[in-house]
């Protein structure tokens, strides 16, 4: 029987997510009301606490990029009033899983010491953006799914992605299929669907990543000078990167031999960017497109604002991009950026071209990158 005090909660739950949407100038469509319904029955489950024999089922949702599906999970996770919870986004995630099982590197369990490290005393993961391309990351949360599932907590995840269709490669597919049985097992599969991408239709660039600017102007690279950062010992080359700010060619942080490791360090030290010389996206190899679709999801998630010059315009270069089928959610959030004016690229050629002219001052001098914090909690 429901609990008059789990109606009460869940009736708050719905209103601070109603009124978060409203701060945000926009109402809740028919899908997305049904999906808060269920994300504050959730809630309110997770609230009765110790008044359960067990926990609350878990909650799988998915959909097409632009739906709402993270807008609403992190605002249910704002609203949520309680302290044992923890969001992670996929790319962040495994950075710390990787450098907490090195720390435990000597222990037998030291996966499952690593995911405690990270999860604490939690009783909800929020797991935003999940999706699996690499068969060593789909063995890790095949891992990561039974350890916490045994534990009893609660996940709350989003994807683009139904839970079949996770490391989709046929090659490799079936090392994830323990791990989607553990996901239809324990978890309910929700899909958001609707028929607006609400991306392509925003019209607020307030601050963030969608005040950032995609700009059509000539490649320039071949008269710039060059800067060096450091990540965990490792160099790379970029135009120059201080004051908050890193400029850097399309080729420097996704032709280069660049992983998702450093966008994230990049993305905390320089919440500023200039990405220069963005090609077509069809005249580089797989690699660079797959870099430059997780360089979108590290940048977005840290909220980075960024000015992409480009010798096409971006509809060009997105029409390109969707020839792929995994550029969706790329493609879906470069729609935020807000068309460049007259005024905002020559701002950006300014910056691009006296960056240049100043490394020879800096070259050798790395900036320090502040530590690596942990997966967000609430305070």
């Amino acid at each position: 029987m429901w609990h008059p005090q789990g109606v009460r909660s869940k009736d708050r739950l719905v209103a601070g997510v109603e009124n978060a949407a409203g701060r945000d100038g926009f109402v809740l469509d028919r899908p997305q009301r049904a999906l808060l319904d269920r994300l504050a029955t959730l809630g309110a489950d997770l609230e009765r606490g110790a008044l359960r024999k067990s926990p609350p089922r878990s909650l799988y949702i998915y959909g097409e990029a632009g739906r709402g599906k993270s807008w609403l999970a992190d605002a249910f996770y704002a609203e949520l009033p309680m302290a044992q919870k923890t969001r992670v986004h996929f790319h962040g995630f495994f950075d710390e899983l990787h450098r907490s099982i090195q720390d435990h590197r000597s222990e037998r369990d030291a996966v499952e010491r690593a995911i405690d490290d990270i999860t604490d005393n939690s009783r909800l993961l929020f797991f935003d953006e999940l999706h699996v391309h690499d068969s060593g990351d789909a063995r890790l949360l095949t891992r990561l799914l039974d350890h916490v599932f045994r534990r009893g907590l609660t996940i709350l995840a989003t994807s683009n992605y139904a839970p079949q269709d996770l490391l989709p490669n046929p090659i490799w597919h079936h090392i994830f299929e323990p791990g989607i049985a553990l996901v239809t097992a324990h978890m309910d599969v929700w899909n958001l669907a609707g028929p607006i991408d609400y991306r392509t239709i925003k019209e607020d660039h307030g601050d963030g990543f969608a005040a950032g600017t995609w700009s059509m102007t000539p490649t320039h690279s071949n008269a710039l000078e060059h800067h060096t950062i450091a990540v965990g010992g490792r160099a790379f080359s970029v135009t120059s990167a201080g004051d908050g700010e890193l400029v850097a060619t399309f080729n420097q942080v996704c032709v280069a031999a660049t992983s998702t490791v450093e966008y994230l360090h990049w993305a905390r030290a320089y919440p500023r960017w200039t990405i220069t010389d963005v090609p077509p996206f069809g005249d580089v190899d797989a690699e660079a497109q797959q870099r430059f679709i997780n360089l979108i999801d590290v940048l977005v998630d840290a909220d980075v604002t960024v000015r992409f010059l480009s010798p096409v315009e971006l509809s060009t270069f997105l029409a390109d991009a969707l020839k792929r089928p995994d550029a969706f959610r790329m493609a879906s959030r470069l729609h935020l950026l807000q068309p460049a004016t007259q005024s905002t690229v020559g701002d950006a050629l300014r910056t691009h071209q006296s960056h240049g002219r100043a490394e020879r001052m800096t070259e050798g001098h790395p900036p320090t990158l502040p530590a690596k914090p942990g997966p967000l909690r609430p305070p």
